[in-house]
Parts: structure tokens; sequence; C-alpha cells
């Protein structure tokens, strides 16, 4: 795991329209978060705080669980995640483009699936609130209808009544 520093820093990037995270002189991450996303909180503390790395961590952990994702993903993943949670105006809800759940099975992992009306895919949430949670798309691409996709860890705000558990057999494979 890429441990946290106090140097590391969340830069606006003009030029690329981009939320960086500077992570040290050789390496940077380039998230998909443009700049009108953004709060204002961003421009006035750029450094990577300790509730950014604790969530960092903990995103981090819990998905090394789950078996299915070698290290630089996770990284990848958690710290995206991290600036959904910590660095985005909040998002409104676009359920409409998700199928209702109707099944009995309650949702407890924070790894679920989403259904559109063109694809099924496995979002994280990383803000649950008691009726909708803020996901980012785990997929490399999500359609959401025939003209509408999203991109890797692109974040979407959808009703809990919209989150499906994930059933499929690849993720049973998480460990105790």
């Amino acid at each position: 795991m890429l441990q946290a520093t106090k140097q590391w820093q969340w830069i606006a990037c003009a030029k690329r329209n981009r939320l960086l995270l500077d992570l040290n002189d050789d390496m940077q991450l380039c998230t998909p978060y443009k700049l009108r996303q953004l709060t204002d909180a961003t421009f006035k503390n750029p450094y990577f705080s300790l509730e950014d790395a604790a969530f960092y961590e903990q995103v981090y952990q819990y998905l090394a669980q789950f078996n299915l994702w070698n290290a630089a993903q996770l990284c990848q993943i958690a710290l995206n995640a991290t600036a959904v949670k910590f660095q985005l105006k909040p998002v409104l809800p676009k359920s409409w483009f998700f199928a209702p759940y109707t099944g009995s099975t309650p949702s407890t992992e924070a790894v679920i699936m989403l259904t559109s009306k063109v694809q099924s895919g496995e979002f994280l949430i990383v803000e649950h609130s008691s009726d909708a949670s803020v996901c980012i798309n785990l997929s490399d691409t999500f359609q959401l209808d025939e003209n509408l996709s999203l991109q890797q860890f692109e974040a979407i705000r959808v009703l809990n009544n919209r989150v499906h558990p994930l059933l499929n057999q690849q993720f049973n494979c998480k460990t105790a």
C-alpha cells in the first residue's frame, strides 16, 4: 500500500481541468474530476489531511479483503474515493438511470451493483445517507443509457432503492 505522507497535496490543474494528487516528485494521480466539481476547500487547503489519509487507508483495507484488485488498483480506487468524499461538491441524485432493486437481500457491502437500461456494473459507495448514496464507477466505462456513460471513478448519487447487492460468484471470495 502506498503510504500517505504530509507532503501529498491536491492540485487544481487548470491546464488539464482536473484535480490531481501530487504524491511525490515522480508521481501524480490525475482524477476524472473537473475543476467546476471541486469545493472551495480544495483551493484553500490543498494538503492531504489526516482525515483524507484515514479514509484512504480504510477504503484500501476494505477493498483488499475482496482479493479482486492488485495493490496499484486498490490505491487508485481508494485515492479517487477520497477525492470524491472530501473534494467534490455534492451531486444531485440521478436515480432515473437505474432500475430499482426489488429483491429481498439487503446490500451490506460498500461494493454494490447498479443496473441501467443498458448494463449492470460494480460501484463503490463512498458516502451513504438514509436516502441516497454517492458511488464511484469501478468499471472502465458504464453506459447509463444510449447516449450517456460514466468513465471509471466518475461519481454519481443514487437513491438507496437502486442499490443491488453483489450476488456474483467472483465477489463471494471475500475473506472474514
